[in-house]
C-alpha cells in the first residue's frame, strides 16, 4: 500500500513538473510579406523569453482574416493593409484596444536579376513593351493587398486598363515574387521589402507614394486571446529592438 502511495505521489509530482515546464505557445497569423522579418524578430524575442514558443502562419491577409473570422486559433493578426483588419473589427473578432500600426512599406516594380532592363519610368506607358507576350506578376487584386495597391497605382497612372488582361495573378505577394525570380514573368509588382530579401530580382522602378494608399501593417490581438504572452509579444513588436530589425529589412517605422 505504501509503495502504491509513493508511486502516486511521484506521478503527481512529475505531472506538476511537466505542467510547470511546459512552454507558453503563441500563434501569429501574418501577411506573407512579413515572413523573413518576423522570423528574425522571433529569434530576438526568444532570447528574452526562452520559455515561450511562437508559431507563424503566413499567407495573404485576406485568407488569414477569413480563417480568423471562422474561428482559426490565432492569438495575433498582422495584416498588410487596413481593410482586412477592419473586416475583423466589424465582426468583433479582434481586441480593438490592442490595434496598432507597426510599419509601412513601399511598392516597386521588379525584373529578374539578369534582365537587360535597369530602370523604368512607371509614369510612361513605354515600359509595357517589355511584357511582350508575357504577363505582369502581381498579387491577385481581388483579394491580395499588394495586388490591390498595384491596381490603385496603375489606375492613378492611367495604365490599369492597358494591363488588366495581362496579369499573372498570384495567391500572395511572395508567389508573385517567385514568378519573377523563376523568369516566368519579365516584370512584377511587389513590396520593396520583398525585393530586398530576394537575390534573384532587382528593382527597376518605385511607384510614387501618392499613386496608392499608404501601405500600412496593422496588428491586433484576436478577441478572446488577450493574455500575457500575446500582449508581451505585441509590445515587443513595437520595441526599439524590433524597430531596428524592421528597418534593416526595408520597412519604415515611426
Amino acid at each position: 500500500m505504501l509503495r502504491v502511495k509513493n508511486r502516486l505521489i511521484s506521478a503527481l509530482a512529475m505531472c506538476a513538473l511537466m505542467s510547470f515546464s511546459t512552454q507558453a505557445k503563441l500563434t501569429v497569423f501574418a501577411a506573407a510579406s512579413m515572413t523573413n522579418v518576423l522570423e528574425q524578430v522571433k529569434m530576438s524575442y526568444l532570447k528574452f523569453h526562452p520559455k515561450e514558443e511562437i508559431d507563424f502562419s503566413f499567407a495573404s491577409s485576406s485568407v488569414l482574416a477569413r480563417q480568423i473570422s471562422q474561428g482559426a486559433p490565432a492569438d495575433l493578426f498582422i495584416s498588410a493593409n487596413q481593410k482586412w483588419m477592419d473586416f475583423l473589427a466589424e465582426k468583433n473578432t479582434i481586441d480593438p484596444k490592442s490595434r496598432v500600426n507597426l510599419v509601412q512599406n513601399t511598392l516597386v516594380m521588379i525584373a529578374p536579376k539578369n534582365s537587360p532592363l535597369e530602370k523604368i519610368d512607371v509614369q510612361n506607358t513605354q515600359w509595357q513593351i517589355a511584357l511582350k507576350d508575357s504577363y505582369l506578376a502581381v498579387g491577385d487584386p481581388a483579394h491580395v493587398p499588394a495586388g490591390k495597391y498595384a491596381q490603385e497605382a496603375l489606375t492613378s497612372l492611367n495604365q490599369w486598363q492597358a494591363v488588366e488582361n495581362k496579369l499573372a495573378r498570384a495567391n500572395n505577394v511572395r508567389a508573385a515574387l517567385a514568378l519573377v525570380e523563376q523568369g516566368e514573368s519579365p516584370l512584377g509588382i511587389v513590396y520593396g521589402t520583398d525585393a530586398v530579401v530576394s537575390q534573384k530580382v532587382k528593382v527597376v522602378a518605385i511607384f510614387p507614394a501618392n499613386s496608392h494608399a499608404a501601405i500600412e501593417y496593422p496588428a491586433a490581438i484576436v478577441a478572446g486571446h488577450r493574455n500575457q504572452e500575446s500582449k508581451t509579444f505585441l509590445d515587443y513588436l513595437q520595441s526599439e529592438e524590433a524597430k531596428q530589425i524592421f528597418t534593416q529589412a526595408g520597412f519604415a517605422v515611426k
